[in-house]
C-alpha cells in the first residue's frame, strides 16, 4: 500500500468518525418518535449563581447535641449522629444598613402608594401607555410557589422630593408624620407605626400533614389536594425595637447608642438589634422577592427563597467543622494565647470593655470561622426558624433534622 493510498485511508477513516459524532448530536437534539425513553433535551442551560455576602456551607456530618462543656445542657441533651445537606448562609450577622434598605423600602412604599393615591404630578399610577404590561400568568407548575404576580403600578424611578410643600402637605394629612403634638422640639419625624409589611407565604411545615390524601378517620381517601391550602397572610410592623437596649441594660439610657443605634450612620456595619421573629422572617421574604424581580421568568425557576436557617442548619454553621467543640475556634478557652478575647463576650465583672467592645461588635470582628462565618459565637442573639428543644435529638430524622411545634400567637400592639 503506498504512502497515498494510506492518506486517503486516514481521511476516510476521519471523515466516518466525523459524521458518526454529528449523527450522535442530531440524534441527541431531537427526540425522534423512536418509541424510546431518552428524556428532554430542550432545556436551557442553568448557571447557579452564590448569593451576595453569603458563604457555602458543604454538606457533611456532625454530632447534634451539647458537648460535655455546656452545662446546663449536658447531661439533658442527648447527643446525635446527623447529615445536613449543603446551604448557603449569610457570612455575617444582618447589619443596621441592611435591615434599613428593608425598613426605607416599606417606608417609600407607602409614601409612594399615598401620592399616587392623591395624584401628585409625578407620582400617579403607572398606566399602559407609560410602558406598563400585565404580568403573564404562569401555570403553578412552572412558577415557585412563593412568587405571586406583580401588579404594582407605583414609579419608583424618581426620587421623592423631601422640599416639595405640595408632596409633605399630602404626607402630613395621611399620617405619614407624628403630629405637631407628639414630635419632639417640633421636628419633623416619621410615624414608624404605620411601616408595615404586607405578604403571603408557604406554609410547607404543613404540608405532608395536609396533603396526605388519606383521611384516618373516616379511612378514605379525600379529594385532590390544593396549594392553597398553605397559603398564608401576614402583616408585620418592620420598625426594630429601639428600646432593646433598655432592657438588656438598664442605664443605657444616658449612652447614645440608645437614641441613635439603628439610624445613625456611624453603626451601619453593626448587628441590627429589637427585631423579633415574625420581622425576621418577613424580611427574608422581602429580600426574596426583591431578588426575584430583577430575574427573569425563567431565571427565576431556579431560584430558591432566603429564609432563616433551622436550629440545626444554625449549630452545624456555628460548629466551623469544628466536631464536639464547644467555641467555633476549636478550643476550650475563650481567649488566644496572647491573652485577646476571641468573640465579643461580657469578660469580667464591670470591666465590658476587656474584648474590644463595650456593647456589640461590628458584623466583621475578630476571626472567621472554617466555614467563613463571623461571630457564631458573642455578640447578639441569633433568629432560627426552629425552636431549640434540648430533647429534641431522640425523635427528630437524622438527615436535615426538623422541629417545631404550633405555640400560641402573641398580641403585639404598636
Amino acid at each position: 500500500m503506498t504512502f497515498i493510498s494510506k492518506l486517503k485511508q486516514n481521511k476516510m477513516k476521519k471523515i466516518l468518525l466525523f459524521g458518526t459524532l454529528v449523527g450522535v448530536l442530531f440524534s441527541s437534539c431531537g427526540t425522534p418518535p423512536s418509541g424510546e425513553l431518552v428524556g428532554v433535551n430542550d432545556l436551557s442551560e442553568f448557571y447557579p449563581t452564590e448569593p451576595y455576602g453569603m458563604v457555602h456551607i458543604p454538606r457533611g456530618t456532625h454530632t447534634m447535641g451539647a458537648n460535655d462543656g455546656d452545662v446546663p445542657y449536658a447531661h439533658t441533651t442527648p447527643k446525635k449522629r446527623v447529615t445536613m445537606h449543603s446551604f448557603y448562609m449569610d457570612q455575617t450577622e444582618i447589619t443596621n444598613n441592611e435591615y434599613r434598605q428593608f425598613v426605607h423600602w416599606v417606608r417609600d412604599s407607602i409614601i409612594r402608594t399615598i401620592l399616587a393615591e392623591d395624584g401628585v404630578e409625578g407620582y400617579e399610577y403607572l398606566s399602559d401607555s407609560d410602558g406598563y404590561e400585565e404580568p403573564e400568568e404562569e401555570s403553578p407548575s412552572e412558577t415557585p410557589p412563593w412568587i405571586l404576580p406583580d401588579d404594582e403600578r407605583l414609579q419608583y424611578n424618581n426620587d421623592i422630593d423631601w422640599g416639595n410643600n405640595e408632596i409633605l402637605s399630602v404626607l402630613y394629612d395621611n399620617g405619614v408624620f407624628y403630629d405637631a403634638e407628639e414630635a419632639l422640639y417640633g421636628t419633623r419625624d416619621f410615624d414608624t407605626r404605620i411601616w408595615k409589611y404586607n405578604y403571603t407565604w408557604v406554609d410547607k411545615s404543613q404540608a405532608g400533614q395536609k396533603a396526605n390524601r388519606f383521611d384516618r378517620d373516616s379511612r378514605t381517601y379525600r379529594e385532590g389536594f390544593s396549594r392553597e391550602a398553605l397559603v398564608r397572610e401576614a402583616e408585620v410592623y418592620v420598625y426594630p425595637d429601639t428600646l432593646a437596649w433598655l432592657h438588656d441594660f438598664s442605664y443605657t439610657f444616658n449612652e447614645p447608642m440608645f437614641d441613635t443605634y439603628f439610624w445613625h450612620p456611624a453603626y451601619g456595619e453593626y448587628p441590627v438589634v429589637g427585631v423579633n421573629w415574625e420581622q425576621a422572617t418577613a424580611f427574608c421574604n422581602w429580600r426574596t422577592d426583591f431578588r426575584l424581580k430583577l430575574l427573569t421568568p425563567y431565571q427565576r425557576k431556579f431560584e430558591t427563597e432566603y429564609r432563616l436557617p433551622t436550629e440545626t442548619e444554625w449549630e452545624y454553621a456555628a460548629r466551623g467543622n469544628k466536631e464536639n467543640s464547644i467555641y467555633p475556634w476549636g478550643g476550650p478557652y475563650s481567649r488566644n494565647s496572647k491573652g485577646c478575647f476571641l468573640a465579643n463576650f461580657k469578660p469580667v465583672r464591670g470591666n465590658y470593655i476587656a474584648d474590644g467592645f463595650a456593647f456589640t461588635a461590628p458584623a466583621v470582628s475578630y476571626w472567621a470561622n472554617d466555614y467563613g462565618l463571623y461571630n457564631m459565637s458573642g455578640n447578639v442573639s441569633e433568629w432560627t426558624s426552629t425552636p431549640f428543644e434540648p430533647t429534641a435529638s431522640m425523635f427528630v430524622s437524622d438527615i436535615n433534622p426538623f422541629y417545631t411545634y404550633d405555640a400560641d400567637e402573641i398580641l403585639i400592639q404598636c
